[in-house]
């Protein structure tokens, strides 16, 4: 009990010194649980969607999805015909049944041929209105769709586009475009995440998504009463055979659930990543924290010492603090967190996804988690200073006001971390070398974890002389208030180690982002110039295959030299070595291409794939099959005949792109599959005639106007494109990784206050010889500086060396430009000493403002 009030007393004495590191605990849990919370209500919302608008049964064709979303090569959803309705609905326990035809294969327009997508990547679909759908959308304004010419959106699009009764939209489908009035507005009964819908009568969906009528996507079963979900299906399926997909509603919402969930994980996963690193980089401030404390409370652990507390009592009082520590920033944490997901929710809302506050989802094991991972972190960062407090002699303690350095515990730390900075040093050199990626990526792991332990365990050694080269650089030339903050922050090398360690963290990983993504662009920018031989590509940025006369309007647009269409199917291969592979995809593509893209070979010429029944394959391809030139590849085509095609050329597997294609010409591919079952192209390449290039981009962008699906990028839009989409992902990724930045910068203003209370006599003897306030506060900002620059150094050169090496293990995939973002790397650095400078203005501040004779004064 004396233990408990001892340490009460201590917190609450210094509540002022725990505050920064309670925030950095509190952080740190705020955005575990905020995630935990965000993610469970985005599966709440998900959840209640699928269980809402699945049937208790339904039937799709066989070549659907289990999410129903499949569309086949032509961009038309696969459909049956309308008498599997008719034989449906005589089935018994049947209460009803209705057909439905939808697809997510489709680019919605306004009058202004203005894309209705979601910006959030959520999927376009369009369907016919039906009494399933009514089940989870109540038509608000208007009426529903009836006859061609009618159209009804959804109530959160109409909002985001300003849409009303009476515009005209155009749905654009692989059948072509077709233009109707909105008739009706209709709102979600339940939380829509931001998928964008629109209804037309079932007979003009046949005709707009399917090109015919008499055919559906889907057919929704309602079970008659007395009649489970499961024995309906069974009855189904008896009545129509085994040639559809039969769902019940748990296994349509699973499917949907699953395909769904699996991109919540990786964000779930990818988000509780950050958060980890955000408590490690928090460890060291609360290292900070209560070795700062434990030193300068010497004399008062001396005092207890000498009047009889043991060792383990002292200890444990360390460890109480801590443990209260942990308990306020994880219990206050939870709380935050709890507000950070439904502001990731509001932040949602604005790209698109809506999510309601309504759905709100804090599970039971959230706030346990966020408790347990907050005081359990809290009270094992505080057992080192706990221990090194334990074992202060009472008489030691009495004769000097700190605790006296542990040489052989110093000899000791530096030996170990160099131990473990050469064992990291050699698994990332290991990685370097390696012939195969994955076993690369074990050596590159390793060797990050390794090198990362090893400079924060070698922190201290290095502080000595890193601190003295800045000093030397930035510090003298500020006279003797240089000096003395270059000596300051050499005072404990352990501590400015730590903190430099802290910020070290966040912007090593920083650097190797940025290695990383530089390279990948700076690669695929090389592999376009070296290999892409055409001037402009064009495709649909949603994955809508191009329609034939989309197709004959860039073949048409004047200043071309040749038109390249490029196609992929599937098909099952059975290869020399007597394997089967189903479904395995085959490009067909123009003989032009072979001009195109400057694939490289191993074996024969590529021109020769393009020859009637030849193909191309791969080098691992081959090797793995016992292939060579010359072997026959037996080709069964999908909604198509098989073909014994000859193999003419084997490329190399070393390309970035088409990586892993196999090609045959689309005359070969004529020739095996129907005209009306032709997969559209998924490509079109177009080269413009020598010295015509800016009028052959201006007449393609013309000639694709009534187009708005399709985008033409020339190889200048290609590669920004390609870098937007890198820089994007980047910046997420920094926002991310801001919060352990942010807990950084706390440790060092906690270093820094700790710091000026500990030096309170001496700040008072400096300011009473003559030195002023406004030198005081330089000093300390200086000190600052340096500390934030110290650990800007370790964290930059150990990240490029991290991000040097994940290139190494890029390249053999293809990618083999390192390419070092240098502006990147110096802004941060000198972001670093601005860093620095903001977190040492309150320690600077109430620094200047001691009054002198109460400093001098101080014991």
């Amino acid at each position: 009990m004396t233990v408990l009030k001892t340490s009460m007393r201590n917190f609450f004495a210094h509540k002022g010194r725990m505050a920064l590191s309670a925030v950095a605990v509190l952080l740190s849990v705020a955005f575990v649980c905020g995630t935990l919370v965000f993610t469970d209500t985005m599966n709440t919302t998900f959840d209640k969607l699928f269980a809402a608008t699945s049937s208790d049964v339904t039937v799709s064709a066989k070549s659907a999805s289990d999410t129903g979303e499949t569309t086949s090569g032509n961009g038309r959803p696969p459909v049956m015909p309308a008498s599997v309705l008719d034989k449906v609905r005589g089935l018994p326990g049947v209460k009803s049944a209705e057909g439905a035809v939808f697809s997510s294969a489709v680019t919605v327009v306004d009058a202004d041929k203005d894309n209705l997508s979601p910006s959030s990547g959520a999927p376009t679909i369009v369907g016919s209105w039906n009494a399933n759908e009514a089940r989870t959308m109540k038509v608000t304004s208007g009426a529903a769709p009836k006859g061609s010419g009618q159209v009804m959106v959804d109530a959160d699009t109409a909002d985001k586009h300003d849409l009303k009764l009476g515009d005209e939209i155009g749905v654009i489908s692989a059948i072509g475009t077709h233009t109707a009035k909105i008739s009706g507005i209709a709102t979600f009964t339940v939380t829509n995440p931001g998928a964008a819908i629109f209804y037309l009568d079932t007979a003009t969906a046949q005709q707009a998504l399917v090109g015919q009528t008499g055919v559906y996507t889907n057919v929704n079963v309602t079970a008659a009463a007395g009649t489970s979900d499961e024995q309906l299906k069974k009855n189904v399926t008896a009545g129509i055979g085994a040639a559809y997909k039969v769902q019940t509603a748990k296994e349509t919402a699973d499917a949907n659930r699953k395909d769904v969930g699996s991109f919540l994980d990786v964000m779930k996963y990818a988000m509780l990543g950050f958060a980890g690193i955000a408590f490690l980089v928090g460890i060291f401030l609360i290292i900070n924290t209560f070795s700062m404390l434990v030193a300068q409370r010497t004399r008062e652990i001396g005092l207890m010492r000498a009047i009889g507390s043991s060792r383990k009592q002292v200890n444990r009082s360390v460890l109480a603090e801590a443990l209260l520590l942990g308990v306020t920033g994880s219990v206050l944490g939870v709380g935050a967190g709890v507000g950070i997901a439904v502001g990731l929710m509001k932040l949602m809302g604005m790209t698109g996804m809506n999510l309601s506050t309504d759905d709100l989802t804090v599970a039971w094991t959230t706030p346990v988690i966020g408790m347990l991972l907050g005081i359990v972190v809290t009270v094992l960062a505080a057992y080192l200073p706990a221990r090194r407090a334990g074992k202060v002699s009472p008489m030691a303690a009495l004769r000097d006001a700190g605790a006296p350095a542990d040489a052989k515990a110093g000899v000791v730390r530096a030996v170990l971390g160099l131990v473990l900075t050469g064992a990291g040093g050699t698994g990332l050199y290991l990685a370097s070398t390696a012939a195969k990626a994955t076993e690369g990526s074990l050596w590159l792991g390793l060797g990050v974890v390794l090198s990362l332990l090893g400079f924060v365990v070698i922190g201290p050694l290095l502080a000595s002389g890193v601190v003295r080269v800045l000093g030397a650089v930035l510090l003298r030339a500020f006279g003797p208030v240089g000096r003395l903050a270059e000596r300051n922050a050499l005072r404990n090398p352990r501590r400015t180690g730590a903190t430099g360690a802290a910020l070290m963290i966040g912007l090593a990983l920083v650097a190797c982002l940025s290695v990383v993504g530089s390279s990948m662009v700076a690669s695929a920018t090389d592999e376009l110039d070296k290999t892409v031989g055409t001037d402009f590509i064009i495709q649909s940025d949603r994955g809508q295959p191009l329609t034939a006369q989309a197709v004959q309007a860039v073949k048409s647009a004047p200043g071309l030299a040749r038109v390249t269409e490029y196609k992929v199917t599937s098909a099952d291969y059975t290869t020399p070595d007597g394997k089967t592979l189903k479904d395995t995809d085959i490009t067909a593509a123009d003989p032009s291409y072979a001009t195109d893209l400057r694939t490289k070979t191993v074996a024969g010429e590529l021109k020769d794939a393009y020859l009637s029944d030849s193909m191309s394959v791969h080098e691992k391809f081959a090797k793995a099959h016992g292939i060579h030139l010359g072997s026959k590849i037996k080709v069964a085509f999908k909604d198509g005949a098989t073909a014994d095609l000859t193999v003419r050329a084997i490329t190399s597997s070393d390309v970035v792109i088409d990586s892993g294609a196999k090609y045959i010409s689309t005359a070969t591919l004529a020739k095996y599959v129907p005209a009306a079952k032709m997969p559209l192209d998924q490509l079109v390449f177009a080269s413009a005639k020598d010295g015509q290039q800016a009028a052959a981009y201006k007449s393609l962008k013309s000639a694709l106007h009534d187009y708005p699906q399709y985008t033409v990028r020339d190889q200048t839009d290609y590669k920004k494109a390609f870098k937007d989409q890198i820089g994007q992902m980047l910046n997420l990724i920094y926002g991310l990784l801001a919060l352990a930045i942010i807990v950084a910068v706390l440790g060092v203003v906690n270093t820094l206050a700790l710091s000026v209370v500990e030096r309170t006599r001496e700040i008072g003897l400096m300011r009473a010889i003559g030195l002023s306030r406004r030198q005081l506060r330089r000093m300390i900002r200086m000190e600052s500086v340096v500390i934030a620059l110290f650990g800007a150094l370790l964290g930059l050169g150990l990240g490029m060396g991290w991000g040097a090496t994940a290139q190494q293990l890029l390249a053999l995939e293809g990618l083999k430009v390192l390419d070092i973002p240098w502006p990147t790397i110096i802004s941060v650095f000198i972001g670093s000493a601005f860093v620095g400078l903001f977190a040492a203005l309150v320690p600077a501040f109430r620094a200047g403002r001691m009054n002198v004779l109460n400093a001098i004064a101080t014991d």
